[in-house]
């Protein structure tokens, strides 16, 4: 079975996963969209109400802005993958638990192995902290790139819901943040990593979450 065959599998196991009580609230599970095999992968944090109706991350106005960023990049939605943390809609879009990120993590993992991209960009304090393992804020990791997990370039930038909120400012960081992920996607790849490849911006804090442990 191929990767793309795979993913799909992935996918339905998704749709019937009751793992953590997010089962009992939601409407629909948002497991993720776009190119199964695409070079730029996004993390959100959570679906919100309008994702959790449509079953899609980032279909109401956060994910049009995310759409006008790719636009300006010169990429199209259909080009990359977009996925959550969790696949769930917390209730009253509350930060999903420590559980419900275990209980979803297999999920995420298996989507970063399966489409294999050479840049992941985390959108917003959430998703940044948990790739990272850091409680160092978004506005100090943003604006540069991290050597990540196997070798792929991880980009934090602002949840695209921020600068809805955050005006002018926040909207100029984000898109200096997608001018630097263009300009490492037209970057020749970078050479085999080694061994050890998941470096924190600083040591991590023991009782933080991460993905991978």
């Amino acid at each position: 079975m191929n990767a793309v065959a795979r993913l799909a599998a992935l996918r339905e196991e998704a749709l019937a996963c009751t793992a953590c009580r997010l089962a009992e609230t939601r409407t629909k599970v948002v497991f993720g969209v776009g190119d199964p095999q695409a070079d730029l992968m996004f993390i959100g944090e959570a679906p919100g109400r309008n994702e959790d109706l449509q079953g899609e991350p980032f279909v109401g106005a956060a994910g049009k802005l995310l759409t006008r960023l790719l636009v300006e990049i010169g990429l199209e939605r259909s080009e990359v993958y977009i996925a959550n943390v969790v696949k769930c809609r917390p209730p009253g879009n509350r930060d999903p638990r420590p559980d419900e990120i275990d209980a979803c993590k297999p999920f995420l993992r298996g989507q970063l192995e399966l489409v294999d991209p050479r840049v992941v960009v985390t959108l917003g304090n959430f998703a940044t902290k948990l790739a990272l393992r850091t409680e160092t804020g978004i506005t100090r990791l943003r604006g540069r790139t991290y050597r990540w997990w196997r070798g792929k370039t991880l980009i934090p930038t602002y949840h695209p819901a921020a600068a809805l909120r955050g005006g002018d400012r926040v909207l100029a960081a984000m898109r200096e943040d997608f001018a630097l992920v263009r300009q490492t996607l037209d970057a020749p790849p970078e050479p085999p990593p080694e061994p050890e490849v998941h470096a924190d911006p600083e040591p991590a804090v023991p009782r933080q979450l991460g993905l991978f442990g």
